[in-house]
């Protein structure tokens, strides 16, 4: 095979390397399909770390979506196992998750699973500090997170929404401030949490797509905090209230960016959901197809040059109507 013959066969193959990523997302099973994407849980500015092993799926068992949020004021930083139903090794460890933290979403096969707190750095064979079993359901959302005062820590389990009205936003509060015992948030001029209670989740409420000025206000004016926050149609919002530098914390987790859609993330306040969003899949697919362009175009142009070389350059070979071009060895 001769060099231009062997450099176009290259050109082919990169070709269609560069192409095979968009076939893939146009054709393929829904891999991007709910959560967008699994960011890896310890991709975090706060220093937290994870390893994680990924359950075999099957399609008979159906998938369902957990995450893990640390949300006691007073409690120090832990180490956050998740285990299957049966599995004494462990399918997700969060390390050094602080309070304020929230993991993104985890895809996981239905089942039992068990959660469980330990001090950051303590050995996983040590007593878990807390420890809870969660049924998670084909298509069910959960969050599990450690609330309430250090003395009183316990697990709670959060069933999370994943529909909302057609053209609407659902909205909830969690009401995790220790330092107000009791907040009250408004959006626009409508009330959506009155005098909550520490430690609390209110239920979802509906509310118009658009941007809105939340306030969490406690028993002093001086404590409140306000932010304004973008809803759009057929998300779903968990409202965080924190306990901040002297004054009360506004925190934005969308849970869902659309009917059935569970985000890769949400805000930049520690791990996974409280992290800075990393690359997506579809930077890297983009990322894929730019170059095998560029080398498909690199090999273009060597087979041009090599051409021109051939045809009018020194040696080149004078082929007389009728005769056979002798193949030139590869070198």
């Amino acid at each position: 095979m001769t060099m231009p013959a062997r450099l176009s066969r290259l050109a082919l193959l990169l070709g269609a390397c560069a192409l095979l990523p968009i076939v893939t997302v146009l054709a393929g099973p829904r891999a991007l399909a709910s959560p967008r994407s699994l960011a890896a849980p310890g991709s975090s500015a706060a220093g937290s770390s994870a390893t994680a092993r990924s359950p075999e799926l099957s399609r008979s068992s159906g998938v369902g979506w957990l995450r893990l949020a640390h949300l006691s004021p007073n409690t120090p930083a832990v180490d956050v196992y998740l285990y299957s139903f049966g599995d004494a090794k462990a399918h997700v460890v969060l390390r050094h998750v602080s309070y304020g933290t929230v993991s993104p979403y985890l895809s996981v096969a239905s089942g039992e699973y068990t959660v469980a707190m330990r001090p950051a750095g303590a050995s996983a064979a040590s007593t878990p500090v807390l420890s809870t079993s969660v049924r998670v359901t084909a298509k069910g959302a959960y969050t599990v997170a450690g609330m309430g005062p250090a003395s009183g820590l316990r697990l709670q389990i959060f069933k999370d929404t994943l529909g909302t009205p057609h053209g609407k936003a659902l909205v909830r509060v969690v009401q995790a401030s220790l330092r107000q015992h009791h907040v009250t948030v408004t959006m626009g001029g409508q009330v959506v949490a009155h005098e909550q209670a520490f430690a609390t989740v209110t239920s979802y409420q509906a509310v118009s797509p658009r941007t809105w000025r939340v306030q969490a206000v406690g028993a002093g004016v001086s404590a409140g905090a306000s932010r304004r926050i973008k809803v759009s149609a057929d998300s779903i919002h968990t409202l965080l209230v924190l306990d901040g530098s002297g004054r009360l914390k506004i925190v934005d987790l969308e849970d869902a960016a659309g009917s059935r859609v569970i985000p890769t993330a949400a805000v930049a306040t520690g791990l996974g959901g409280a992290a800075p969003r990393t690359g997506s899949p579809g930077a890297l697919w983009f990322t894929m197809v730019a170059a095998g362009l560029l080398l498909s175009l690199a090999a273009a142009r060597r087979i041009r040059s090599a051409a021109h070389v051939r045809s009018s350059g020194a040696g080149a070979v004078t082929r007389a109507p009728g005769s056979v071009t002798p193949a030139v060895p590869m070198r």
